[in-house]
């Protein structure tokens, strides 16, 4: 019985997995569009930071995030599925294509641009220090340091790596902020170094935490936070990217803003940021 050669054997294999692919309309892994309409995106957020995105007390996502990017879907026009992951597991998924986007309050960092890319800003945000509401005489990271502190902050965060230009600080790493919020309380640290909107669910939703804890100072930092995509999605950035604008330009992203009442923590771009590259 004649055999068949290998380079025939490799390309039915090769063949019959490109049919497949085809058939399951581009599921993940098959290296297919993320922009193909007959398949659901995956987009991914990180549901610890109330009230951009948390779990609400039903166990559904819920916030100003999961709001926007419904609304940038049925603008855009395709469906997708929300799911909550960790942190230190967004961009590394994304950049694997186990995700098609990821929205979490991610500031827009050239570094970060390197390796994948960014829609227009949706907000505009900063680094701001918690502190006990009893503590007086802190309102910095200097005070903090000059009274033998501490100061926590969420691991993997621009928060984090802010704290690097402080070699001499002492310095506590956590994976949630909450987690660092409940230490502050405790007095197992003097400080919280966060994103400004992080205090907001306590305001809004938990009074006996929100009565423990102030925010002092001013505003470190102005961070864009944008949806993020892969490297070469261009057709799906534009449309997310168009999806924004209009948002952004209509008022809708302001009444979301409005409506989980992030105030002076975070607000909206008054201009609407071009592309890049346009």
């Amino acid at each position: 019985m004649k055999t068949m050669p290998d380079w025939k054997r490799h390309l039915r294999v090769v063949t019959a997995a490109l049919l497949w692919c085809a058939v399951m309309g581009f599921a993940p892994g098959c290296g297919g569009d993320a922009t193909d309409t007959k398949r659901k995106l995956i987009v991914a957020t990180d549901a610890t930071l109330p009230p951009m995105s948390f779990l609400d007390e039903t166990n559904r996502l819920a916030g100003f995030e999961v709001d926007l990017i419904a609304a940038v879907a049925k603008q855009a026009g395709f469906e997708y599925d929300l799911i909550n992951v960790e942190w230190n597991g967004l961009f590394g998924g994304l950049i694997t294509k186990k995700y098609d986007l990821v929205i979490s309050s991610v500031t827009i960092l050239d570094e970060r641009k390197e390796r994948m890319a960014f829609s227009v800003p949706y907000l505009k945000s900063g680094l701001s220090l918690v502190v006990r509401r009893d503590t007086e005489g802190v309102a910095s990271l200097q005070d903090v340091q000059a009274n033998g502190g501490t100061v926590g902050a969420q691991r993997a965060t621009t928060a984090y790596f802010y704290l690097e230009d402080y070699p001499k600080l002492n310095k506590q790493a956590y994976e949630l902020y909450g987690h660092a919020i409940q230490d502050l309380i405790k007095g197992e640290v003097l400080a919280v170094l966060g994103e400004s909107t992080g205090t907001l669910y306590y305001k809004n939703n938990d009074a006996a935490v929100f009565q423990e804890i102030k925010m002092v100072g001013d505003i470190l930092t102005e961070e864009h936070y944008g949806i993020v995509a892969r490297k070469g999605e261009t057709e799906l950035l534009n449309r997310v990217n168009a999806a924004l604008q209009t948002l952004l330009a209509n008022g809708t992203v302001q009444r979301l803003h409005d409506k989980w009442e992030l105030g002076r923590a975070a607000v909206v771009p008054q201009s609407i940021a071009k592309p890049e590259g346009t």
